[in-house]
């Protein structure tokens, strides 16, 4: 009879065992909605953002295949390996597709509600997934979800949310924690082992589609090595070796990366710098994004370079001398867990691709650069919930407990959210955003010449002159900074001065194609059109692929009435851009000119079938059917 009894004992507590699982899913469901509606409604204010920010042109107002989506634009984007034409920088064709699908839903420089709609909730999305990459790790609903709340309205998120161009990072979390999710899965799923390979096989899916989206997330493999370590245990020779296939996969995207940013824009590798400098940099930048992540209250989304970058800065002191602390202290804390130090190296290994090794750009930091990493410091502060969290809530003890940790991270989130929201203010507007940057960073040559530009496209011409006059004192050979100078006395008539502002540019840049074209701009609307049209074509000499060049080149020959080269340059256009739809309707036009009527009608319709509100397609067309060509 005791066999049976023994029998009969364990299935009440397998069935039991069976229903806390599930109810505790549910539980982690209901409070992955509930964190998720609240951080859609502390970021709600990023989709009225409008501010332009850097190189967002790139990505959207310059960048003819976002603008004129199509499958084969599409294809463009994943086969440019080593040279991507239309973003300077590394390859990212997810990034560019997600962008080119929110531009055909509407999306355009005047509207960027549809793009920042995406990357809220990608943001959304991405908060989910922490708390249950926070869950399988160690199995407690609630502190995983106080996490992933704290996460998510951190201040330290915002900047990819309303910024256009950094769609990259959101789309790339997005997959990377897939991967880590899928990864987790495989390592709990005890099934079948062929289920499990099909898990990890996944697994490896979503980190090939997080680096393409951004190459920031190349460090994965070596995350899920430290996971092994810690909380996981399971840190042997096997579980390194399974991850070959990641660090390969690793490699070749590395050298894609590094190729395609040595082509299209710039890389300094650790040999082009003084010896001191790296070291420095490390330690400053160590200290630099703690601070930020413990006390965000100065956030902006341009950090230039200390000067001097030497320990007579304070910045860079502090760096140092935090860096000496702090890393014994982390050794130290191995005496109690491993969850400390773990969780630090969780970020460091994270975003060790961006913190200043390898430079490709010129500010020293980015909030963005830590939005992922931040999952390493989530890590050790989750261990210490868990464990304040305590056992069943049947004790005395733990309801006190558990209510003096929700208190506590209620006492962390609401100044979380006040500064989220105070930062989300100064993505409203273009100007607004760059002189909050200009008032933390004066002296930044950079952000004053940002200034500028943002004060020149809202029309406040004088303003802008002034702002690219005081970026110019700071870096007297500021080429950009004389550019927008030029361009702001072009609009005032002062084309005189801003041809001088060209010409100097070119004295030390002469392979500049964008100034050639500006110059030539200058040139035609003093009536010189000979100089213009030497500029143009020296700008498409350097840069074959120059639209704008081979426009202003082909509507200067309109102006002259020379209406079969201006149709040779604008069909040079469509060989490279086949769906740009200004072009087509600009063509139609000098064919009307020529008589072609029936070719320019083909010209029409096909731009009113990529873009049916396209004005010069519908002026067109209408002229033709009421007889005028």
């Amino acid at each position: 009879m005791m066999p049976a009894a023994a029998r009969n004992d364990n299935a009440p507590p397998a069935a039991s065992s069976a229903s806390a699982r599930l109810s505790s899913r549910a539980v982690v469901a209901i409070l992955i909605i509930g964190v998720a509606v609240v951080v859609l409604a502390v970021h709600w204010p990023a989709l009225s953002a409008r501010a332009i920010f850097m190189d967002d042109h790139q990505y959207l107002s310059q960048n003819p295949l976002v603008q004129n989506p199509s499958l084969a634009a599409a294809v463009r984007f994943l086969v440019e390996f080593f040279h991507p034409s239309t973003v300077g920088g590394y390859y990212q064709p997810l990034a560019m597709i997600s962008l080119m699908l929110d531009h055909a839903m509407g999306g355009n420089e005047a509207n960027l509600r549809p793009f920042h709609r995406t990357s809220l909730l990608l943001h959304a999305a991405n908060t989910a997934l922490v708390i249950v990459v926070l869950y399988q790790l160690f199995r407690r609903p609630w502190p995983a979800a106080f996490v992933g709340l704290l996460f998510g309205i951190h201040p330290l998120t915002v900047e990819s949310i309303p910024w256009v161009g950094e769609r990259k990072t959101l789309l790339s979390a997005f997959f990377a924690l897939w991967s880590l999710v899928l990864y987790l899965r495989y390592i709990h799923d005890a099934r079948a082992r062929r289920k499990d390979r099909v898990l990890f096989w996944a697994s490896a899916v979503a980190y090939v589609l997080a680096v393409m989206s951004k190459p920031t997330s190349l460090p994965l493999p070596a995350l899920m090595l430290l996971l092994d370590y810690w909380p996981l245990g399971r840190l042997k020779r096997r579980t390194i070796a399974e991850k070959t296939p990641l660090f390969v996969l690793a490699g070749i995207f590395a050298l894609i990366t590094l190729v395609s940013q040595a082509r299209t824009s710039v890389v300094r590798l650790p040999a082009d710098s003084a010896v001191f400098r790296i070291p420095l940099i490390l330690c400053h930048n160590i200290i630099f994004y703690l601070y930020n992540t413990f006390w965000p209250a100065h956030l902006a989304a341009y950090y230039p370079f200390p000067e001097p970058l030497a320990l007579s800065n304070r910045m860079v002191l502090a760096g140092v001398v935090g860096t000496v602390v702090l890393i014994p202290l982390l050794l130290l804390t191995l005496r109690w867990t491993r969850a400390f130090l773990t969780g630090w190296l969780f970020f460091f290994v994270a975003i060790f691709p961006v913190i200043g090794v390898i430079g490709f750009m010129g500010a020293i930091a980015a909030d963005r650069f830590a939005y992922l990493p931040l999952l390493g410091l989530l890590l050790p502060l989750t261990w210490l919930l868990d464990r304040a969290w305590g056992g069943p809530p049947a004790a005395a003890a733990f309801p006190w407990r558990r209510a003096a940790v929700g208190l506590l991270v209620l006492a962390v989130a609401i100044p979380e959210t006040l500064a989220t929201r105070r930062y989300l203010g100064y993505w409203q507007d273009r100007v607004q955003l760059y002189q909050h940057i200009v008032n933390l960073y004066p002296s930044d040559a950079a952000m004053r010449n940002g200034l500028g530009y943002a004060l020149h496209l809202a029309g406040r011409d004088d303003e802008a002159i002034r702002e690219c006059s005081e970026a110019l004192k700071l870096r007297p050979n500021y080429a950009d900074a004389r550019i927008n100078l030029g361009i702001a006395l072009a609009r005032k008539g002062r084309l005189d001065e801003a041809i001088a502002q060209y010409v100097e540019v070119l004295r030390y840049r002469p392979d500049y194609a964008d100034v050639h074209v500006n110059l030539g701009a200058a040139y035609f609307a003093k009536g010189r059109v000979p100089e213009a049209t030497i500029e143009f074509q020296e700008a498409l000499r350097l840069r074959p692929n120059h639209m704008l060049a081979r426009h202003n080149l082909a509507e200067m020959l309109v102006q002259q009435r020379r209406y079969a080269e201006a149709a040779a340059e604008y069909a040079k256009v469509l060989q490279l851009y086949p769906d740009h739809a200004p072009t087509h309707a600009r063509l139609g036009v000098v064919l009307a000119a020529q008589g072609r009527l029936d070719e320019a009608l083909r010209e029409f319709r096909e731009a009113l079938r990529i873009n049916p509100r396209d004005p010069d397609a519908l002026a067109g067309l209408n002229a033709l059917r009421s007889g005028r060509p």
